[in-house]
């Protein structure tokens, strides 16, 4: 039967590909944004920063600081390439979600799988580069090759889990091909592509993509679901026949736009605890903000790795503040190998 070797979790944010004086940029766009979710309630920009008036940021936001945490960041990602290297998996089953990327009100799955013979993903037009929030242009180079490229998937393992998952009573989505999204494109969603460019380092091996709804209410899977998905992943991915080697990857986190450092030091040290229960007992008003929300990308991730007796390892914990409020995006990368 096929071996489940190595785990990873990792962040994909902006700012891992956004030189830190270029950060401000997006503290600009934090503080257009009329909504930001801190402690499971909504806040604009200015009222945030009243509520966090007594927490000091600012030795984070000097550009000392800032390039020290960017400097950071770049080693983890060095280390989670070379964990990934050192484990020689065959095959990936890629865990992210998609921002109305490819899915659209017409259909938003809780959980999908993927199992076609391959994948695209290929730049952004300059049009669409010039609609977007003030900082994600720049750092489209973590997420986009050059030029259009086709990954290779692996169907029958794909085939495979959607049949082991609905024995597991997971009525899981399925699909051959891509949809075309709202921005009338059907590339790979960037949570994808990040795992493509920086932790494959653009030589890929074969993936089955799962995606896992973290944004868009009201069918958001809760913490207690998403580990159980991964339990059942892992035992669909240990049940396929055959020797092949399978890496698990869990793609973005930790807190953002509102870093809390207290709820992500929680949720990795009970995933590192193997406390199934404090995963399950996590508050979903703490999953407000969609993209706080793509911890529960790592859920599952934690949830196989529990099925194949993998330990947990925390490369890295940066939270990466870009201004007075307490804004920014808190980076973690972690592995688990047999």
């Amino acid at each position: 039967m096929a071996k489940l070797v190595l785990g990873l979790g990792t962040s994909h944010g902006p700012q891992l590909f956004l030189q830190p004086e270029q950060w401000e940029l997006r503290a600009t766009a934090d503080r257009q944004n009329p909504q930001h979710w801190y402690r499971g309630k909504p806040y604009n920009y200015e009222t945030l920063l009243a509520a966090r008036k007594d927490q000091d940021f600012s030795p984070h936001l000097t550009p000392e600081a800032k390039r020290a945490h960017f400097e950071r960041c770049q080693r983890a990602i060095g280390a989670i390439a070379d964990v990934y290297k050192t484990a020689k998996p065959d095959v990936a089953v890629v865990i992210g979600n998609d921002q109305s990327e490819i899915f659209t009100d017409e259909n938003i799955p809780a959980f999908s799988v993927f199992w076609g013979n391959s994948i695209d993903n290929y730049p952004r037009s300059p049009e669409e580069l010039a609609k977007l929030t003030p900082g994600i242009a720049p750092a489209e180079i973590g997420y986009k090759p050059p030029t259009r490229t086709s990954y290779a998937c692996d169907q029958a393992l794909g085939k495979h889990i959607i049949g082991s998952l609905i024995d597991s009573g997971f009525d899981v989505g399925q699909s051959k091909k891509l949809p075309t999204g709202p921005r009338n494109s059907n590339a790979a969603p960037h949570a994808f592509g990040y795992v493509f460019r920086r932790v494959m380092e653009d030589k890929p091996i074969p993936i089955v993509p799962v995606l896992v709804n973290t944004h868009y209410p009201p069918n958001r899977p809760k913490a207690t679901r998403c580990f159980e998905f991964g339990r059942a992943i892992g035992r669909a991915i240990m049940s396929f026949p055959g020797d092949t080697r399978v890496a698990l990857i869990g793609s973005g986190g930790l807190t953002h736009y509102v870093i809390e450092e207290d709820f992500d030091r929680g949720v990795l040290a009970a995933m590192e605890a193997d406390d199934d229960k404090a995963i399950a007992a996590i508050d979903d008003s703490l999953f407000a903000s969609g993209g706080t929300a793509e911890i529960k990308n790592w859920i599952p991730v934690c949830g196989a790795m529990r099925e194949a007796g993998l330990k947990m390892k925390v490369i890295d914990y940066v939270p990466c503040y870009r201004s007075p409020a307490g804004t920014g995006n808190a980076m973690a990368f972690a592995y688990w190998r047999a």
